[in-house]
């Protein structure tokens, strides 16, 4: 498994930017136009690809009503057809029923992370599958006969999640397998024998175990000597092998199909990066790879049988992702996306049509030529070891007006800041905020050398790449060396707020997004659900019993006397990765310092903030935090 992220969700925001035309030192600078956050969040957010049994129809979850709700698009084109209509929690749209149009989707409250799963039934009802309080639940899968699906729920014991199946005759329950271990459940064979685990012992060192429901006996595959990642991804459609994710080896992840009669192992895809993924079409006939290439999604289809790759057409907006298929597997699903466009829908007929555009998610007010292309840009850091990330410049500024800067900080800690679209980010470059999105040593993506660089040096070393990025940043020759800020969300949150207390001097102005302050208490108090990765968690980052004084030493509360530049910090109070007391006590201790400091919390949001009115207020303030500590001359507040 990859490092358990205290991630940030994505932001469901726009952006570009206002100048003039002017060209030096290679740096050519335009006008272009300014747009309100109004305007940013005229943009639609969406994901999904669940076609309906007669194929008439593409299910989806949207934010289009400023929350997101189920959605159906109509293959033919027209306007979205609203399913749901939740004004208060998210609805998560998984999948339609086989033969009809009901539909399974999640939902929880307020953004705390205890989903349940509902079916949405003909008459516009809902029926709750997991009711009951304080459970997590997740839907897996269908049965490969459509009588019945998968989900897990941790009801019995928080900290385990138990495997059942749904019979569509009046969704009665079977518990096909009751955890005690801490198991992670990855897929079941076509013909329900067998079900494929993950199990992390570190963050860089995991198992898969396969279980057989008729003898219950659980086989370890893969015992080995040293960090090797295992990870399963998906059985064969006939069943007799299990196709999994390894770095034996390797630098990075590739695709093994795994014989489950003869336990040989064949390699299916390997790159110079990341393997991402493998899946197949309904029945078989497709499989479809991703590789996480230099921080793009790069996507393989193939037939299954003879492993020709399906030559796609050619898609001019950008990236693919998220392909899906008909039940028949006559029509693909998949979504395009760039720095400058938003993820839209397209369908693809395979007997070679052109391909047709569902939607427009970027707000028709927004011209996406006023939007920034991310560049992919590498620099030395204090050490000599190389650090990517994604550079975004506003389109007016040159040598001759310099602009401020922001180095943005993904969650984690082994996320990766990824070329795409951003709407927080596309907001401040459109205001004249140079955006460095770093990705410190640590990140995933770049080997699993680079990956375990930071464990247990978080505040560190990852923090020193920041600062190192500063230089690069000055290099450019467009940004001012005195108006250089920090900002990030969750493990970034963290970053900032290590940034202001361990290296005070540094950053002009820090932004938190619901950033960790105390590390002992984060630790101790993660989500009984993660109790599968715990030990993973604590190997990397420390165990609050064993390693309490050098956790002590990088968390940010107990250093909080040293700061001395702005600080913004945002939350939200149902958080249950990062507590509201985690800001809280952050914001009192700089604000005795006479720092000034300003502080939004949202009391309907979790990790991430999922509506757009709160999206509005938070994003406008940090702009307005920005323009006013940072685009002006920066001082020491206290000294």
């Amino acid at each position: 498994m990859r490092k358990p992220y205290f991630y940030l969700l994505p932001f469901a925001l726009t952006g570009l930017i206002a100048g003039c035309q002017v060209e030096e030192g290679g740096i050519e600078a335009r006008q272009v136009t300014q747009y309100t956050i109004e305007d940013f969040l005229g943009t639609t957010s969406i994901f999904g690809s669940s076609f309906s049994p007669d194929k008439t129809k593409i299910l989806v979850s949207s934010d289009e009503t400023g929350v997101y709700n189920a959605f159906a698009i109509p293959v033919d084109g027209g306007e979205p057809i609203q399913l749901t209509e939740s004004t208060t929690d998210a609805v998560m749209a998984y999948s339609y029923f086989p033969e009809d149009e009901r539909f399974i989707y999640g939902s929880d409250q307020a953004g705390n992370e205890l989903t349940h799963i509902y079916v949405r039934e003909l008459d516009g009802t809902s029926t709750d599958l997991t009711p009951g309080e304080g459970l997590k639940a997740s839907f897996h899968s269908w049965a490969q006969d459509d009588r019945s699906f998968f989900i897990s729920t941790n009801e019995r014991d928080n900290r385990f999640f138990d495997i059942y199946e749904i019979s569509l005759d009046g969704f009665d329950r079977t518990l096909i397998y009751q955890d005690e271990t801490g198991y992670q459940f990855a897929d079941i064979s076509p013909d329900k024998r067998y079900l494929a685990f993950a199990k992390p012992e570190t963050t860089n060192d995991s198992d898969i175990y396969l279980y057989d429901r008729e003898t219950g006996e659980m086989e370890h595959l893969t015992p080995h000597e040293g960090e090797i990642a295992y990870h399963p991804v998906t059985f064969s459609p006939d069943g007799s092998s299990l196709y999994i994710l390894t770095d034996e080896d390797d630098e990075f992840t590739y695709l093994v199909r795994h014989d489950l009669a003869t336990g040989a192992r064949e390699v299916v895809e390997k790159a110079d990066w990341d393997v991402w993924y493998g899946y197949f079409s309904k029945h078989g006939k497709y499989m479809v790879v991703g590789i996480n290439n230099d921080a793009r999604t790069e996507i393989k289809v193939y037939d299954a049988e003879s492993m020709d790759l399906v030559r796609l057409p050619d898609f001019p907006l950008g990236d693919i992702t998220s392909v899906g298929f008909s039940r028949d597997e006559d029509v693909m699903a998949l979504y395009v996306s760039s720095s400058r466009n938003p993820r839209d829908l397209f369908v693809y007929n395979m007997e070679g049509d052109e391909p047709k555009q569902l939607t427009t998610s970027l707000n028709p007010n927004v011209d996406s030529y006023d939007l920034v292309d991310g560049e992919v840009v590498r620099f030395a850091s204090y050490d000599g070891v190389e650090i990517p990330g994604v550079l975004y410049r506003p389109h007016q500024v040159s040598p001759e007006a310099k602009a401020p800067a922001l180095v943005w900080v993904h969650g984690g800690p082994g996320g990766q800041s990824r070329v795409g679209y951003s709407g927080l980010i596309q907001y401040l470059v459109n205001h004249g905020y140079v955006v460095y999105a770093i990705n410190n040593r640590g990140s995933s993506g770049y080997g699993k050398t680079f990956y375990k660089m930071d464990d247990r040096q978080h505040g560190e070393s990852d923090l020193a790449d920041c600062v190192a990025s500063k230089e690069m940043l000055i290099a450019t020759g467009y940004v001012d060396p005195d108006r250089i800020g920090i900002i990030g969300g969750s493990y970034g949150g963290y970053m900032v707020l290590a940034a202001l207390t361990l290296a005070p001097d540094e950053f002009a102005v820090g932004v938190d997004l619901f950033g960790i302050s105390n590390w002992i208490r984060t630790l101790e108090s993660i989500p009984p659900w993660w109790e599968s990765f715990r030990e993973a968690l604590y190997t990397e980052l420390g165990d609050p019993a064993e390693d309490r004084d050098r956790l002590h030493r990088i968390s940010p509360l107990f250093n909080a006397a040293n700061i001395t530049r702005p600080l913004m910090v945002l939350q939200g109070a149902n958080d249950p990765r990062v507590l509201q007391v985690e800001s809280d006590e952050i914001v009192e201790a700089a604000r005795t310092n006479g720092v000034p400091v300003e502080y939004i919390v949202f009391e309907d949001e979790g990790h991430g903030f999922m509506k757009k009115e709160n999206q509005l207020e938070g994003y406008k303030a940090i702009l307005e935090f920005l323009d006013k500590y940072l685009t002006a001359e920066t001082e020491t507040i206290a000294e």
